[in-house]
This record gives C-alpha cells, structure tokens and sequence, in this order.
C-alpha cells in the first residue's frame, strides 16, 4: 500500500476493510467502524487490539492486534538505528511462511522509506495467556518454547533463500557500532542498578563488555535464522482459546546466528533459575531431539559450548537495551531479571571462558 497508517488512531474502518478483502478474509460483509485499546509491554514498538463494527452479521474476524511504532522517541530512534522495525516487517512479508514456528497471520506489513514509520495488522489469537519472565513459567511451557525455536531453526538452517535475503545481512560496520557503544552501555547500566543487581553479576556484566571492547565473539558464523529475543514476553501460551498451545511474537530482533543463541538466551534469561536448574538437561534434549527430527542432528554433548556463550546474549540484551529503549518500572525489572537469569547460567557454566577460549 502506498499510503497506510502508522499510528493506531490513523486507522480507518475503510484501511481494515481493504486489509481483509485483500487477505481473503471477508467478501460480503463490510467494516463500518472500530474501537482500540492498548496491549501488551513491549518496549521498541506499540500493540493494540482493534475491535471491529460490520455492516452486517458474518464470519469476519471481531478484533485484530496491530502494531506500530513505540511513542517514545529514544525507542523509535534505536530501533531504527538498528532496522529493528524493517526487519519484522521483512520477516512477516517474507519469511515467516517459510517456518514451522507459530506467528500470527499478518494482513498487512508496511514500512516508509524512513525505517520509522510502520504498520503490521495481524489475526488476534486471544484469548491466550501472556508470557511473563518475571513469574517464570511451568516446565511444559518451557517445553513448548523449546519446540517453537526447533520449529524455526531447522526450516532455516542451512537455506540459502533464508540466509541470503538482503535485508537480513548486517548494516556495513553495525558490528564496529556495536562495539564502540557497548561500553557507555555498561557504564550506564552500572550507574543504574549496581546497588540492585548482585555484584558476582555486574561482574559477569563488566566482564562481558571487555569481551565486547576486545571484539570476541563477533565473527562466528551464522547457521540459520534466530528470534533474538527468544524469552516469555514474546510468547503466549494456550492461544484462541486454548486451540494451540503456543505463538511466538515480536520479530524485530529476527536475525542471521548460531541456534543456540535463542536457547541460551531463553534458559537464561527467560525462564529463571530455579526451572533452568531443574530442566536444563532435559529441555537441551528435547531441542537437540525436534532438531534431528526435523533433519538437523543434533546431541547434547554437541552444542554445549554453543548454549553457554548463548547465555551471554541475555546479559548483552539487558545491558543495551537498558541504556538504549525507554525506562519503565516493568522495564527496570524486566531487565534486572534478564540479567539475573542468564549471569547465573553465564557463572555456573563459565560463559565468559568458554568464549574466550572460542575466540
């Protein structure tokens, strides 16, 4: 579409109308109106739940989630630094029919020249329940996550018309940005929670941004596609109802990587401790079992190093994100749980010295 809303108030019964006679989805009913209201806690971008008035009974759809950009201004500014908006855009335009992963329909995915200005309008898969990092979550949502990051890592692995699609490679010198941001990150995340976060993790922290400074970890090479933010706020549970157990949310951070990464971050970071302890072998099982069902072998003993330095990317997340997106309350504890989670699974399995020693 030329021409399309960015803000939730700039939308119009006709925009929704078109949007889903285009998709299929309606031919004898028409919208004649909608209300919305604000959903969810995401910090890059805006969501919201559209609820639509027809013409006439029918089978069209009686609400829709959409998606826009995040009213914040530093928020907006980071994610466009970073193509985080074009990125779910292209995912849901040209990827995500690609997967086995559980994402919602999209109806719309558009993006101005700008990187800025943006709209995605997808099938509302309420009622469902919400993922939250700061309640943790019971073992078989867990094991749901786990065959989800399967479900989008094996149908990638290896695919050229995946891996090379253009708008996924790297920005010329991200990296060297990244880099050289990194450590201001770090200081500003010290300053903020050095008083809250326990010392043995701002000292994995501390430790991790030397890494950063010294260039480790930057020139692995990528296998597949990855989440990026693979942790419970991107996830709902139990959707339509009941209906399927699981979708997956939130494709901004979508990337080129090493699958691990994801199943790092999500033990890490996304679950908490006292579940990661309890299920770690078992769920690294599982992930290793759906990847070789689904044609990637994989065992335990194979991708070990792999998961530990994945738990780095949890503590690299909370950093930046921290110093780069708007501060929240929820996001202050968000972040701290990130951070919690994935240091202790950096500490008890020496995170930072298996990457060192993998250069």
């Amino acid at each position: 579409m030329a021409d399309f809303p960015a803000q939730p108030e700039n939308v119009t019964a006709a925009w929704l109308d078109r949007c889903l006679r285009d998709a299929g989805i309606i031919s004898d009913q028409r919208v004649t109106g909608l209300t919305w209201e604000a959903i969810g806690t995401g910090q890059v971008g805006d969501s919201v739940r559209f609820h639509l008035i027809y013409d006439r009974a029918g089978s069209g759809p009686q609400t829709l989630a959409g998606k826009f950009p995040a009213a914040d201004a530093t928020s907006r500014g980071t994610a466009a630094a970073f193509g985080l908006y074009a990125k779910e855009v292209g995912f849901y335009r040209e990827i995500s029919q690609q997967l086995d992963v559980r994402v919602p329909r999209a109806f719309a995915a558009e993006i101005g020249d700008d990187g800025i200005k943006f709209v995605l309008l997808f099938e509302d898969l309420g009622p469902a329940r919400g993922g939250n990092q700061l309640d943790s979550c019971v073992v078989d949502d867990a094991r749901a996550a786990i065959v989800q990051a399967a479900a989008l890592h094996a149908p990638s692995w290896g695919n050229a018309q995946i891996l090379q699609c253009p708008w996924l490679q790297p920005p010329p010198h991200v990296a060297d940005q990244i880099q050289a941001l990194y450590p201001h990150a770090q200081t500003l995340f010290s300053e903020r929670y050095s008083k809250t976060l326990e010392p043995e993790y701002m000292a994995i922290c501390e430790g991790l941004a030397e890494d950063v400074a010294r260039g480790l970890g930057r020139n692995r090479p990528h296998q597949c596609l990855i989440h990026g933010d693979f942790r419970l706020d991107n996830m709902l549970f139990d959707i339509q109802g009941g209906s399927e157990p699981i979708a997956v949310l939130d494709w901004q951070t979508t990337a080129l990587g090493r699958p691990l990464t994801d199943i790092g971050y999500f033990l890490g970071c996304g679950i908490g401790r006292e579940l990661r302890r309890a299920h770690e072998a078992e769920l690294l099982a599982l992930y290793c079992a759906e990847m070789t069902t689904r044609g990637v072998a994989m065992e335990p003993g194979q991708i070990w190093d792999d998961y530990c330095i994945g738990a780095l990317h949890g503590v690299s997340t909370a950093v930046f994100s921290a110093a780069y997106v708007e501060r929240t309350p929820r996001g202050d504890a968000n972040f701290l749980s990130m951070a919690r989670g994935a240091c202790d699974l950096a500490m008890e399995h020496d995170s930072l010295g298996v990457q060192r020693k993998a250069g």
